[in-house]
């Protein structure tokens, strides 16, 4: 019956359409045929009984998984948990996750959870949970196991790419409330730390802005945004961050595979800062949404990124309802900078290159892990064979650049490297941080004069 509605439809396609158009509609129902001659003698002949709706929701996630990295399907308890999430509280471990070579990597623990205070870090590689293999689990299904009721005991087992032996951690699942921005008060200097992009950020934002000015007055010097280890999440949360820093302008935009998908998103006039001088700090913990501020902030030359280039995720994924059926994760744009960058697998390189302190030098076994370094990535999407020539043709006229590692960025904005080798194991970063914006204050209060 199924052969023969495919060959009455593939009928009538035939009679409307072009040639060429006919043959590449015959292939497919070919295709399709294939898979419904596979379904039928799966749940003919295979060794135990399997769920027809379990075979469909593994052949779907099969084929939205194959794409790229960050498309997947949720089904529809999946589904409701995600959208638990974006508000803000969700039950788990609290680490955010993807895929890699059949085992979940860690992007980044999220700040005060039960992951992050047992010592999981951005970079991990979870192989086990609870001693059993997750290989051949999807995304999903980790994530599930991972989840549970809050006071349960899960032990993970960890491959960390600077550790000889796996490591084991029992973990107690708890109720996870995000407070995505976190802010004091250092010296004169107001410190925002956001953790993620979810639906609370940019009114935390407005409150910490506020709230640290209010304390400081007119001594405040300056803010230092600290988005490292920040994951990422809603796109709209991302474009109020940076607009709250930004006069005008263009925040970002994105790009489909569609002309007409192109969407810019532009900054409202009002610098909730008030112009004062501003420090992104970024790692390889920052994506997605964190590289949205980070570029745009970047672009408009209105902060200075310091730290280490971020993660690159540069797609932009669609949640596309399918009833009761849950959802799918669809990539469905890339996202550009306002000079027209593409951070997808590149990611943003900071302006002043400042690697977080050791107390000695780690013997790296294998080098840490970049959006680019994932199976089936993306691609930049910014790359023309035109584009390449032009600039291998610009990069053999350009002057040799200067290599000393111990340089550091000027005033008018030349990238350079700073070395930590004799400072402790504080946050380095942040320190570096401070003192660049109290002699960015400096500058300014003399030019005022």
């Amino acid at each position: 019956m199924r052969r023969i509605a495919a060959a009455v439809l593939t009928g009538m396609m035939l009679l409307t359409q072009p040639v060429a158009s006919q043959a590449a509609s015959s292939e497919t129902y070919r295709q399709l045929n294939l898979f419904g001659d596979v379904f039928e003698r799966i749940r003919a002949d295979y060794v135990e009984e399997v769920k027809d709706s379990d075979l469909i929701e593994a052949a779907i996630n099969g084929m939205l998984s194959s794409l790229d990295p960050h498309s997947s399907y949720l089904n529809a308890k999946n589904f409701k948990d995600m959208q638990v999430q974006t508000r803000g509280e969700f039950g788990g471990l609290g680490i955010e996750v993807t895929m890699e070579n059949g085992v979940v990597k860690v992007i980044s623990p999220i700040d005060d959870t039960p992951a992050q205070k047992a010592g999981v870090r951005a970079g991990d590689y979870i192989t086990h949970l609870d001693g059993e293999s997750i290989v051949g689990l999807t995304l999903s299904e980790a994530v599930e196991r991972m989840r549970g009721a809050p006071g349960t005991d899960l032990k993970i087992t960890i491959a960390r790419p600077n550790a000889d032996q796996p490591i084991d951690l029992v973990i107690t699942r708890a109720i996870i409330k995000i407070r995505s921005v976190r802010y004091h008060t250092e010296k004169n200097a107001g410190y925002v730390r956001i953790t993620s992009f979810n639906e609370r950020t940019s009114s935390g934002l407005k409150k910490a802005l506020r709230e640290m000015k209010k304390e400081l007055g007119d001594d405040m010097t300056g803010i230092i945004l600290d988005l490292r280890n920040n994951p990422g999440g809603l796109l709209d949360q991302a474009v109020a961050v940076s607009d709250a820093f930004l006069d005008k302008g263009e925040i970002v935009s994105t790009r489909g595979r569609h002309a007409k998908d192109m969407q810019r998103y532009d900054a409202h006039e009002g610098d909730l800062a008030d112009g004062l001088p501003l420090i992104v700090l970024i790692n390889g913990g920052s994506a997605s949404a964190s590289e949205i501020v980070a570029g745009a902030l970047q672009d408009h030359h209105r902060a200075v990124i310091v730290g280490t280039r971020s993660f690159g995720k540069g797609s932009v994924q669609t949640i596309i309802p399918l009833g009761s059926q849950g959802a799918m994760r669809l990539t469905t744009a890339r996202y550009y900078t306002p000079s027209g960058r593409s951070i997808q697998a590149k990611g943003i390189e900071p302006d002043l290159e400042v690697a977080q302190a050791h107390v000695e030098k780690i013997k790296t076994r294998r080098p840490l892990r970049s959006e680019a370094d994932l199976r089936g990535h993306l691609q930049n999407g910014d790359e023309t064979p035109a584009k390449n020539k032009a600039k291998a043709k610009d990069k053999k006229a350009a002057p040799p650049k200067d290599k000393d590692k111990d340089s550091k960025k000027d005033n008018n904005g030349k990238k350079g490297k700073a070395t930590a080798a004799s400072q402790s194991s504080e946050d380095f970063q942040l320190t570096y941080a401070l003192d660049l914006l109290r002699g960015l204050s400096l500058m300014e209060n003399r030019a005022a004069r």
